[in-house]
């Protein structure tokens, strides 16, 4: 299974850059930095650091106060943080800055993941969610490196598909130090993959520990008095392709009773700003950019954030937050930053990536589930027009967030655990 693995591996590699050329072209930087993909980049003084592993935004933020507790406990050891996608590694320069080393995970090929190891020497390997790289996995093992899954999670769907290749998966795992899985779900699906239930602690949700900027308030409060206090907005952030339409629909249901209402979209993906921006204008939407205007002004009907890392501080400024990818069969998206500002959630019903977050949320009466984009019209408008419902919502569901809070204490538990053996 090993071999057909490799051979899989070598045989789509070819295909695989062809297609990062491709997205290059068209959308900037996925060509930039390509040696890296193979282990091959100058970063000095890595030996022995902390090594995190995030593979996108999401998992960069979940990431960041483990991030932060690790730099605090071991000032001493470099810290280095991989990503596979661009955005995830411009997430990691916002956040940190250069107080951290940032590359990209090289592809899982056994010539690139020794050369990656050689070059970085790591004390402690830290997975964060679901990443399992078989190569990478038997390479951190025969170099001795203790290995940590965070913060980890298996849908139905992942699990699956890893299932495809159990013996592989399995053999992968027992190199694993130890797994820190959000819920009782998560380590049983661990467990049928092939875990040793002395592998598992349950540990929470790291992004529970996310700290919320006192900046990021600051700013929100600032555009809200900018638009007009009085002005009914929503947000839909994360938002994905065949979504982006019922969320616009939903807004021309509210706008029929509320006209001045806003609405601001954040598309999940940057390469899909321009198409998202060219379907709102082609409904006849009064339409800003973050990117051109800064701003939405008094007639903006529509307000694009064509940005990233700046989600945050538009949760901070709207009434009500419909969160994507749950419209459409993505599995949902981070309802913990709304829940986090005191904000009213909504989801669609395809939420199986964080099914027991958004679980909590709703049975905590901090979020509604809609099923479509009538739903989702009706929803919003209500909540728009009902402040003390939207008030109540809002106070469920920060209650949901503070009291999960505590992961990152558990997983410095296992980190030091760790480095001591």
């Amino acid at each position: 299974m090993r071999l057909l693995y490799n051979l899989a591996m070598y045989l789509f590699t070819p295909l695989v850059m062809l297609r990062l050329m491709a997205r290059g072209m068209r959308y900037g930087d996925y060509h930039v930095r390509w040696r890296e993909r193979f282990g091959r980049f100058r970063e000095p003084r890595l030996a022995g650091c902390l090594w995190v592993h995030a593979v996108s935004v999401g998992e960069v933020n979940a990431a960041e106060p483990l991030v932060k507790a690790l730099m605090e406990a071991y000032p001493q050891a470099p810290m280095l943080v991989t990503t596979v996608t661009p955005t995830g590694s411009e997430r990691v320069r916002q956040l940190f800055g250069d107080s951290v080393h940032s590359v990209y995970l090289p592809y899982d090929l056994p010539f690139a993941v020794k050369r990656f190891l050689r070059n970085t020497r790591p004390r402690l390997a830290v997975i964060v969610e679901t990443e399992i790289w078989p190569n990478l996995y038997f390479a951190c093992r025969r170099h001795g490196i203790p290995l940590l899954i965070a913060n980890a999670r298996l849908s139905e769907r992942s699990l699956r598909g890893y299932a495809r290749m159990s013996s592989l998966v399995k053999r992968a795992l027992r190199c694993v130090s130890h797994i820190a899985a959000q819920s009782r779900t998560d380590a049983a699906r661990y467990r049928l993959l092939g875990a040793e239930p002395s592998q598992l602690t349950v540990c929470g949700n790291l992004k529970f520990d996310m700290p919320v900027p006192q900046a990021a308030l600051e700013a929100g409060t600032a555009m809200r008095e900018a638009w007009g206090t009085g002005r009914p907005v929503w947000i839909a952030a994360s938002t994905h392709e065949g979504e982006e339409m019922c969320v616009l629909e939903a807004h021309l249901h509210v706008m029929r009773r509320l006209p001045d209402a806003l609405l601001l979209i954040a598309p999940r993906h940057p390469e899909r700003f321009k198409a998202v921006e060219a379907s709102v204008r082609s409904l006849g939407f009064n339409v800003a950019t973050r990117s051109a205007d800064t701003a939405p002004g008094h007639a903006t009907q529509c307000f694009v954030i064509d940005s990233m890392g700046e989600l945050l501080r538009f949760f901070a400024s709207a009434d009500v937050a419909f969160v994507g990818g749950s419209l459409v069969p993505i599995g949902g998206h981070n309802v913990l930053e709304p829940a986090a500002l005191c904000k009213p959630v909504l989801v669609g019903p395809h939420t199986f990536n964080f099914e027991e977050i958004t679980q909590a949320l709703l049975d905590e009466g901090g979020g509604q589930r809609v099923k479509d984009e009538n739903e989702l019209g009706e929803q919003v408008l209500s909540l728009l027009r009902d402040r003390e419902r939207r008030e109540t919502m809002g106070r469920c569901a920060r209650h949901v967030f503070d009291s999960e809070r505590g992961s990152v204490g558990k997983v410095m538990e296992l980190v030091d655990r760790l480095l001591q053996e």
